[in-house]
Formats: C-alpha cells, sequence, structure tokens
C-alpha cells in the first residue's frame, strides 16, 4: 500500500514528527498493517476525541522492542516467559498480544478494563525509528470510529487536519488489521481476532 503524497497540511519529517509526540501531540505514520494514529500514553483521551471512540474499544500500545513494554504487563515467571517467547517469534510483525496490565499502564488506553492492554511492535522502519525514540505510544488505526482504516497521508491529513502526520514516499502498510490473541485464565492463548498472521488455538 502507497503511503500518499507529500505536501499535505500537518505533513512534517520524522524528526519533527518525533519532537511534536514527545510533546504530547497526536501524530500518524506508516505501519506494517495499518497507518496509525499515535500519542503518548498519558495523553490518549487525545486519541479517544479525534476518533470519536467509544471508550470499550482499548487502544494498542505499540513500541521498538519488548523491553520498553515490560513494565506495562504483570504476571507470573512463567506466564513472562511464555509471553516473552511468543513476542520473540512474532515480534516485529502483525500481532497483537493482550496482556494482564500492572499499574504502571495509564488507564486512559483502556479506560473501561484498566486490567488489560494489548501491545505490538510493528514490522515496519519507519515505526520502528519513531518508536525507538519516543518511547511507547498509544495507538489505533487512523479512521473515524466505525469507517474503513485510512490508507495514505492526504486521506489522513483531511480527515484529521490537526494531526501531525509522516512526510514520506515509503510503502510498506498491508492494510490487513493485526492477529490478536489474548492471555486467559486457563493459561493459554484466545484468539479475538484472524488477522495477518495465522494463529490456532
Amino acid at each position: 500500500m502507497s503511503w500518499g503524497s507529500v505536501g499535505s497540511v500537518g505533513s512534517v519529517s520524522k524528526k519533527e514528527l518525533i519532537e511534536k509526540a514527545k510533546l504530547g501531540e497526536v501524530v500518524s505514520f506508516p505501519t506494517d498493517t495499518v497507518p496509525a494514529l499515535a500519542a503518548l500514553p498519558e495523553f490518549a483521551s487525545s486519541i479517544f476525541s479525534l476518533k470519536q471512540r467509544s471508550p470499550e474499544k482499548p487502544l494498542i500500545l505499540m513500541a521498538a522492542n519488548f523491553e520498553q513494554l515490560e513494565i506495562y504487563i504483570t504476571g507470573t515467571t512463567k506466564e513472562r516467559k511464555i509471553w516473552e517467547e511468543t513476542a520473540r517469534k512474532y515480534w516485529p510483525g502483525a500481532l497483537t498480544l493482550v496482556l494482564p496490565a500492572s499499574d504502571l499502564l495509564p488507564k486512559s488506553l483502556n479506560p473501561t478494563n484498566s486490567q488489560t492492554i494489548g501491545l505490538r511492535i510493528p514490522n515496519h522502519p519507519d515505526a520502528l525509528e519513531i518508536l525507538s525514540q519516543t518511547g511507547p505510544l498509544a495507538t489505533t488505526s487512523a479512521n473515524l470510529s466505525g469507517q474503513t482504516p485510512l490508507e495514505n497521508l492526504t486521506e489522513i491529513a483531511k480527515t484529521f487536519p490537526s494531526v501531525f502526520t509522516l512526510n514520506t514516499h515509503l510503502s510498506g502498510s498491508t492494510g490487513i488489521p493485526s492477529t490478536i490473541i489474548k492471555w486467559t485464565d486457563n493459561v493459554k492463548w484466545q484468539i479475538l481476532r484472524q488477522g495477518q498472521v495465522d494463529i490456532y488455538e
């Protein structure tokens, strides 16, 4: 999928986008699935407002590596070993892991159920470079709630004029959403959504 033309209102360089994200602004950049809206975890409420998104639909915490995410999850030593093994197998990639959240996770990411959080490391060079410098970001697809994910910078800039979009010609987004699996009390994975990565329970 093409990320779209450059020169749109709000389009900025990668360096500028990273600076804006660190200041708490909502930004948009390509991932390996669909383009993302993103903000620092403590500013996640801004994304809900922009998307007109129900608080019952949590955001995903995206990072550049597993180590950036460890403080936001809690579990036994055995569980954490399984989670890390799964992460190492599929990340970076189009798999979202829903895990028990630690007390350090801002409740604004999952307002109605702060006990869990979806985590992902995208397989996209721009996204990884941005996340490595901003730290974990609260993310979701770039679209108004209930509508089809937007596929290029021009569409995103038109729909979200206040969002800073990455000014690039690079492609890499497939348009296929990530697969989502959740860790259950039965000590196993439950498939919530079968997406780009094939997972079997």
